[in-house]
């Protein structure tokens, strides 16, 4: 099993942790400390040596942070995991004031007096992030410090687990579809027509897709977590321990690139800077001790792996649509044997669904990973829009219940990323209805075409207007892209209130409304989709984009309200519903094949 369901067994341990961390910030003359949930990478998904926020509040979510002073601690989330926030960090330590990028600058303002000081650790914040802060801190007379040593590394001590080792493997180019060798010539050109003298990379997946190198330094994503610069002309320099190199890694990188131990990456940053050279660094993601330790010899620019990352190859589309064939056909299997074991009576519950569905995707003996940790909420525990299952919150499927599975799959041809909501037994007429208006949202952005120049936050709006409509909304975002055998959550594309980037073809975005009703039930239905390339509609006078959805399977139609769709959306909901049989049905055993006949009947 690539997950775990232990439930988290330190929290008496918290209140005593804080004790000790509100001593240390008061013996380092700090009024407070802040910390992220986060590494030096800014990773998403960090290793267990960096999940310091997890340790200090209990809080396991993949975005939030902390502000403790000597007598409050705000814990800051997004909308994702405000009922997860409360219900793992109860007991009346935390404050829960919302969103630290909306938040966190008035709540420590309201805690504190003008002349404090608060705490920071210099790498584990953006260099645009502590600029922001310090400068809407500094009115009030409260003032930003970088730590010398993190607090929480020093309570944790002889505890804290060590930093990844494992080995570093080569992505082949029958995977990849471009060398590293020109991925390298592609950025030095990007510096070269900035006049730029080199770039910091810092990002975990953009210095594997540059490379074509893998790893499993963090869970579910095949990263390495190292730093790398690459100069306008030369080698580029890798910082990883080379004993982590398995022999195909070394020739593959052998001639492409130099590999220099981690401990001196700092050594050459101040070279760097020495030497005045105009470096390229992405202050949105990079560490503020970075851009401090350049100065002047820093030149803001976003990380230019990211752009070119974002908008797949041939092989790299070829691989995805592969991928999802093959995870469609694990996804129906799993669905036929469940709806086959409720009709029969059985119990299942949250832990047993995760289970059966990795044991369908291992079944292909191709599967290395699960993308992220499968998302198994039945009743209201799908309403916590990102909840995990653990021994102690796990709960049976229960009739007239509805069950969100949220769940993905790496690949070395892709990564996949699907959602499902079940009906358990026999639905009510809201849960259908409410079903209905997320299908609504979620065919108009299957179906949507837009021309260049088009955001996500463009599109955001069409996934809801069917939910606003009836009063309804929901607090995440309609789609983040996906890397290819990388990270399941990657940019700089999104279908959000907050999509700013241009959506172009090649990348590869989800489409994820939903609805939440807490403490009841959660609705999201999911699909990857491509973006597919311009072209002009019969009679039409602009080039269009549009989207080819790539995950193929059904979606429940004993949820669907049919006299709410249009007679459009009718024909769309069985268009996919037949290109889902014709590409999964000879995939499958006999018994799931009958399940999805009868699946994907026509409305």
């Amino acid at each position: 099993m690539f997950q775990t369901f232990a439930a988290p067994s330190d929290a008496a341990a918290i209140p005593e942790r804080m004790k000790r961390l509100r001593a240390l910030i008061a013996d380092d003359g700090l009024a407070a400390f802040i910390l992220p949930r986060g590494d030096e990478h800014q990773s998403e998904y960090v290793a267990p040596c960096s999940e310091r926020l997890r340790w200090l509040t209990g809080f396991t979510g993949s975005a939030g942070r902390v502000a403790v002073t000597r007598r409050h601690a705000g814990l800051f989330v997004d909308g994702r995991y405000t009922v997860q926030a409360r219900a793992e960090c109860g007991g009346g330590l935390f404050d829960f004031p919302g969103i630290a990028g909306q938040h966190l600058a008035a709540w420590l303002k309201d805690k504190l007096r003008s002349g404090d000081v608060i705490g920071f650790d210099p790498w584990l914040h953006t260099a645009s992030e502590i600029e922001r802060l310090g400068a809407t801190l500094k009115p009030a007379g409260l003032t930003l410090k970088p730590v010398r040593r993190n607090p929480i590394d020093v309570l944790w001590g002889k505890e804290r687990p060590a930093p990844p080792d494992g080995p570093i493997v080569p992505h082949p180019l029958k995977y990849s579809g471009r060398s590293a060798d020109a991925k390298v010539a592609a950025v030095q050109k990007v510096l070269k027509d900035a006049r730029q003298d080199a770039v910091v990379l810092t990002t975990a997946d953009s210095i594997c897709w540059l490379f074509n190198i893998r790893g499993h330094d963090v869970a579910h994503n095949p990263v390495v977590l190292c730093f790398a610069m690459v100069p306008a002309a030369g080698k580029p320099e890798l910082f990883v321990a080379a004993q982590r190199l398995s022999r195909e890694a070394h020739a593959q990188l052998d001639g492409v690139v130099k590999i220099a131990p981690p401990a001196d990456f700092k050594e050459r940053i101040q070279a760097l800077r020495k030497a005045n050279r105009r470096v390229r660094l992405d202050h949105d993601w990079a560490a503020w001790w970075l851009a401090r330790a350049l100065g002047k010899s820093a030149v803001r620019g976003g990380d230019p792996c990211v752009p070119l990352k974002a908008i797949k190859n041939a092989t790299e589309i070829k691989g995805a649509r592969i991928a999802h064939v093959r995870d469609g056909a694990a996804v129906a299997r799993f669905l036929a044997w469940l709806d086959r074991a409720i009709a029969a009576g059985e119990k299942i519950d949250e832990i047993t669904a995760v289970r059966a569905l990795e044991e369908q995707r291992a079944g292909s003996q191709t599967l290395r990973e699960i993308s992220f940790d499968t998302i198994s909420g039945s009743g209201p525990n799908g309403a916590i829009v990102h909840y995990r299952v653990t021994e102690a919150t796990n709960r049976v499927l229960k009739a007239g219940e509805l069950f969100l599975l949220d769940s993905g799959a790496q690949y070395l041809e892709g990564t996949t990323d699907i959602t499902r909501t079940v009906a358990v037994g026999t639905p009510s007429a809201e849960m259908r209805e409410r079903f209905t208006l997320v299908l609504k949202g979620h065919i108009a952005i299957a179906t949507a075409r837009f021309p260049k120049g088009t955001r996500g936050i463009d599109l955001d709006p069409f996934a809801r207007r069917a939910l606003w409509m009836h009063g309804l909304d929901y607090d995440h975002g309609t789609g983040h892209g996906v890397g290819s055998y990388l990270s399941v959550h990657e940019g700089p594309q999104s279908i959000s209130r907050g999509g700013m980037a241009l959506l172009e073809a090649g990348m590869i975005v989800s489409n994820e409304p939903g609805y939440y009703k807490e403490g009841h039930y959660g609705i999201r239905i999911e699909n990857l989709v491509l973006i597919t390339e311009a072209a002009r509609a019969d009679g039409g006078d602009k080039d269009t984009m549009g989207f080819e959805t790539l995950t193929l399977v059904p979606i429940d139609r004993r949820l669907i309200a049919k006299e709410l769709l249009s007679p459009d959306e009718v024909r769309w909901i069985d268009s996919y519903h037949a290109t889902v049989f014709a590409m999964i049905g000879p995939e499958v055993d006999a018994p799931t094949q009958r399940w999805l006949e009868a699946a994907t009947k026509p409305l």
